[in-house]
């Protein structure tokens, strides 16, 4: 290749803040972009485009990073000044961003599709710091004051959290020494995250709004980003609503045309994870798919997986890891993740090795787990509660009076 893939990661995200710091994260990472004491942010964008980088940032729930994608040629120039932006911001345009994440607020507000994700988040895990959305809460961006985020910053951004990662036509050593003299974090002690996940218990949260869809979530806790069940967890996964061949997606759209989106996917985090479903569907079809919905999971509790579907989950799962593989920019991001939080970096033939060691006991014992009705939690986007509250019966009976 002629790329390399480079990554700043900080182990910091929307669960380290307080209610009153409520999206302090991923405005901390807008303002990175905003200038530093050599360059503008006019100037940060003109260099960048200048070295023919593509370049971006992201929060998550325990994790920020900045990203790039640059031509191998102009490997330190670019590591020069991503250290500069993670590491001495001078929040010069502070003002004007505060107001673009405002918009970006306002615009997730439009996109029912989207927000229902949170507000599954906040019925599973309660008053949990993970029940947090990620972009907080525009009360707080509005008022932050730029003292208060760089002692967030300067608290949270340093040696023990900070990892560099690197993929492509590169070697290690050089990214190695690059780090040592450009990247030079405090090396002040930060307090670890409580070990203590969310309690468990059923939930019900719907949020009114004048859509066309109902935007309906089912979830409950799932496992840890270390356990190694997340294989299994994988192809459970790809059975029940991961794929185009899953079970939601052929019972609800292409055997009733009961939606366009269905399906189901998982999370994993320092101390506990997600499992979750998702429909968007037209008011008159909510009852249909809830109980659609609900009988499924009765399947996938109680019935085996047949040869057939391990045997396609399998190669589904297998074939998604390969081919994320060999974009440099998921190897980058898929090694840092691991060194951040202290986890083994498997070859992809030791991955391959554990997909294939997973047995229908492993997903059966995973779904009765994982799934059992008093553990599900529900979040729904859509104009009339009572609408969705009749339909939830047939996936929990616990949510009904939830």
């Amino acid at each position: 290749m002629r790329s390399v893939a480079l990554g700043l990661w900080v182990r910091t995200g929307s669960r380290d803040e307080t209610p009153a710091q409520a999206g302090v994260s991923h405005f901390l990472e807008h303002l990175l972009f905003k200038g530093t004491e050599r360059f503008s942010a006019i100037e940060i964008a003109e260099r960048l485009d200048g070295l023919g980088a593509s370049v971006n940032a992201a929060t998550g729930k325990e994790t920020t990073h900045i990203h790039a994608r640059f031509l191998d040629e102009h490997t330190e120039e670019v590591f020069d000044l991503l250290a500069e932006m993670l590491l001495a911001p001078t929040y010069p345009e502070v003002d004007s961003e505060r107001e673009v994440v405002l918009e970006e607020i306002a615009m997730y507000e439009d996109e029912p599709q989207d927000r229902v994700h949170d507000i599954l988040a906040e019925a599973v895990f309660g008053e949990h710091p993970l029940g947090r959305r990620v972009l907080g809460e525009a009360e707080v961006i509005s008022s932050v004051p730029v003292p208060d985020i760089e002692t967030y910053r300067s608290g949270r951004y340093t040696g023990p959290n900070v990892v560099v990662g690197a993929a492509g036509n590169v070697e290690g050593a050089r990214i190695a020494d690059l780090a040592e003299r450009l990247v030079r974090p405090p090396s002040a002690t930060v307090d670890a995250q409580a070990a203590t996940g969310p309690g468990e218990g059923a939930r019900l949260r719907f949020y009114e709004k004048d859509t066309e869809q109902y935007h309906i979530c089912f979830g409950a806790p799932g496992i840890t980003r270390e356990d190694e069940r997340r294989y299994a967890l994988a192809v459970l996964d790809s059975i029940f609503g991961g794929s185009s061949s899953s079970r939601l997606f052929i019972e609800i759209r292409e055997k009733r045309g009961l939606a366009y989106s269905v399906g189901s996917y998982s999370e994993q985090y320092t101390d506990s994870g997600l499992v979750a479903t998702y429909v968007g569907t037209r008011e008159d079809n909510v009852e249909e798919a809830c109980s659609i919905i609900g009988a499924e999971l009765v399947r996938l509790r109680n019935t085996p997986v047949t040869a057939a579907e391990l045997t396609r989950a399998k190669e589904n799962v297998k074939g998604r890891l390969v081919l994320s593989s060999e974009s440099t920019a998921a190897r980058m991001s898929r090694i840092s993740r691991a060194t951040l939080f202290g986890l083994p970096i498997d070859s992809l033939d030791e991955m391959l090795a554990k997909i294939d060691a997973v047995t229908v006991e492993d997903l059966t014992a995973l779904a009765d787990e994982l799934y059992r009705p008093e553990r599900l939690s529900a979040a729904c986007v859509g104009r009339e509660e009572s609408r969705f509250r009749e339909a939830v019966g047939p996936v929990s009976e616990a949510l009904v009076a939830a």
